[in-house]
């Protein structure tokens, strides 16, 4: 199956149509409908992750997220940070790392169990 087809079924899977996805998730349907015809591959790329985050599907692949659990935890982790990179500049930035580096060396804060956050 072509990327598009994997999308396709999983919308109809979840939605039972791509307007109902569209209305869900305010995508234009024209958008959807020419990406899913002539290819994804020219959609813009914050949309393809929207639609992959409502669909629990591995924007590299469109696989079940399920599957890639790791993947599914480093898509949730990069989300998570650019929520708090976007609003910074350059000094702030480098502020944020130097706070990461900071909680590094608290062996507290280091555990390889991530239950409790």
């Amino acid at each position: 199956m072509t990327k598009e087809e994997l999308l396709k079924a999983e919308i109809i899977k979840k939605y039972k149509s791509l307007r109902q996805f569209c209305l869900k998730l305010d995508i234009p349907y024209s958008t959807l409908s020419t990406a899913l015809d002539r290819g994804i591959d020219g959609m813009a790329y914050g949309t393809v992750l929207k639609m992959c985050e409502d669909l629990m599907l591995s924007p590299i692949d469109f696989s079940p997220l399920a599957e890639h659990s790791s993947n599914k935890n480093a898509v949730m982790y990069r989300q998570q940070f650019q929520r708090y990179i976007a609003p910074l500049n350059k000094k702030g930035i480098s502020r944020l790392m130097g706070f990461v580096d900071d909680l590094l060396l608290i062996p507290q804060y280091t555990e390889k169990e991530r239950e409790d956050t």
